[in-house]
């Protein structure tokens, strides 16, 4: 088997060779493209899943179906700790910098650009060490107040006219949206609501984990009337074949029904471990068809790469009692458990393990499924802490 064949495609938002699955979501972000380039109503949409379900590359692809249409689209992947402006501002310069080269003089266009300087100034923003100025005077009293939610929705209304005075539209594309702030994502959904008041070519599509239901719902009640959550979770067992075997037989390679089996069992249809898998099996095999010894092998190679980075990366950042919540949490098993269990067996009280759980859910590490019930974003996670903690003892009472 010729490694340099190998058509698998492990790696953060790295687009597999087979999309397999996804065909409902893509055919949503078609239609809401489609409308909102026609100046209809259409809902933007946040999709929510675990890690490793692929939410990355399906931005990617919606990226890349809105420039199909004639978008201007930004692609921004949220971080935590680094604020929301600071994360679309070289963006929204971009973009507005792009219309206006498109064409004639446009008196939105210069406006557009007029309102961004006026956001910046208002926020005083600095991205990295150099400040985002533009060589024009900035419109006085529209977006220059410094409060995010009076100001957000004055620069995205100028950009959305901007975008229509040039007929074309714009999508905002974010990823991991969950790290924003509740403020942050509060003026977020004001600014696409009055936005779609005025049925402006302007569209939000993301992902995030699933914290992020919550979040939106706090930040605004009305936000379930702008926005659609599909969950982006595993893929059928169907689906999981075809991303298996699709690949390979592009290659004219195949695999034992028992080898496909012990993907299936071992992965549970999770997108990123089935590209791990079927890049490990491939590059052991010694000839078609992949056979299940092969799997069993190239399970034992591929758990100790997830150990030393998708795992590892998450669990070194953690506190020692963060560690041990976790910890306590797969003795308990994958599924979601209460959080007085939790706080059971590490010999706490419930109020005590709050803290080590909301710091863990604002890291993405955990996210509560249901009141009172806290749950793993990671999925294997469990079995990874067992791993690496075999012997464990909670620290005790605080």
């Amino acid at each position: 088997m010729d490694p340099v064949r190998n058509p698998y495609a492990p790696g953060a938002g790295s687009p597999p060779p087979e999309l397999a699955g996804r065909d409902a979501l893509l055919d949503q972000a078609r239609l809401t493209l489609d409308r909102v380039r026609l100046g209809r109503s259409a809902k933007s949409f946040i999709g929510v899943g675990l890690r490793g379900v692929g939410k990355t590359v399906l931005l990617v692809r919606v990226r890349d179906l809105a420039e199909e249409r004639g978008y201007r689209a930004c692609l921004i992947e949220a971080r935590d700790q680094t604020v929301l402006p600071a994360l679309l501002l070289p963006h929204l310069r971009r973009l507005l910098l792009d219309l206006d080269r498109l064409g004639a003089l446009s008196e939105q266009v210069k406006r557009g650009l007029r309102v961004f300087r006026s956001f910046v100034s208002g926020l005083k923003l600095k991205h990295g060490d150099v400040e985002l100025v533009l060589d024009i005077d900035p419109e006085r009293g529209s977006a220059d107040s410094g409060d995010l939610e009076a100001d957000l929705p004055e620069l995205f209304l100028a950009i959305g006219r901007a975008a229509a005075s040039r007929q074309t539209a714009v999508a905002l594309i974010i990823d991991e949206i969950q790290y924003l702030a509740e403020g942050e994502m509060s003026a977020l959904i004001m600014a696409l609501h009055r936005v779609a008041q005025e049925g402006l070519p302007m569209v939000l599509i993301a992902a995030g984990l699933p914290q992020v239901v919550g979040l939106t719902g706090r930040s605004k009640s009305y936000a379930e009337r702008l926005f659609d959550f599909p969950e982006v979770g595993p893929l059928s067992p169907a689906d999981a074949r075809r991303a298996l075997v699709e690949p390979a037989r592009s290659e004219s390679v195949t695999f034992e029904p028992a080898a496909l089996d012990a993907i299936l069992d071992i992965t549970q249809g999770y997108p990123f471990f089935l590209q791990e898998w079927g890049y490990a099996a491939w590059n052991i095999a010694d000839h078609s068809p992949i056979a299940a010894e092969d799997v069993r092998a190239a399970t034992a190679q591929a758990i100790a790469k997830l150990d030393k980075s998708f795992f590892r990366v998450r669990f070194d950042r953690l506190t020692p009692r963060e560690k041990d919540y976790l910890r306590a949490m797969a003795e308990l098993g994958p599924e979601a458990h209460r959080s007085g269990d939790i706080a059971d067996l590490l010999g706490i009280r419930v109020q005590a393990a709050g803290p080590h759980r909301g710091g863990l859910i604002r890291e993405g590490m955990n996210y509560s499924p249901a009141h009172g019930d806290t749950a793993f974003t990671v999925p294997l996670f469990d079995d990874f802490l067992k791993r690496i903690m075999p012997i464990w003892q909670p620290r005790g009472r605080e």
